[in-house]
């Protein structure tokens, strides 16, 4: 495996960690027992992002990595979420990136939300970088 950036593109790590994927559910109530009641997970995130897009994420015990439980039909992403040390450098970069579909013509900036945008890779798959702080990298000791 090559750790060479694409030709033209300027080398950084993009990438600082991943946050968490997602993982579509018919019922978000039933899944969200499923996950915690049988699997053991402990609760993230449950919250109604704006009217009709609830977001639910559970987290294995001792895992960094969130799973978010969406329905088929809700408005958010369904998407590996990403860490990024710097969402506005790293929003440019996939601008100029062949095959990459931005959802977002700019980073979101929202109020107590991490900037953020979502894009698809060459292949489709729904991707979201999150702007995290760089001592929440693993193997320094923060978390997100």
């Amino acid at each position: 495996m090559s750790s060479v950036p694409p030709r033209g593109l300027p080398g950084m790590a993009m990438t600082t960690r991943v946050l968490s994927v997602t993982v579509t559910v018919t019922d978000q109530d039933a899944a969200l027992a499923f996950y915690t009641g049988v699997l053991g997970c402990e609760v993230r995130h449950d919250v109604e992002v704006w009217p009709g897009a609830r977001m639910v994420e559970v987290v294995p015990p001792g895992s960094d990595v969130g799973i978010v439980l969406l329905p088929p039909d809700s408005p958010l992403p369904r998407a590996v979420r990403l860490g990024t040390a710097d969402a506005d450098a790293a929003h440019a970069r996939l601008a100029a990136t062949a095959g990459v579909v931005l959802h977002n013509d700019e980073v979101l900036r929202w109020e107590d939300v991490p900037p953020m945008f979502h894009f698809d890779d060459p292949d489709g798959n729904g991707l979201v970088f999150l702007e995290t702080d760089a001592a929440d990298a693993p193997g320094t000791g923060g978390r997100a």
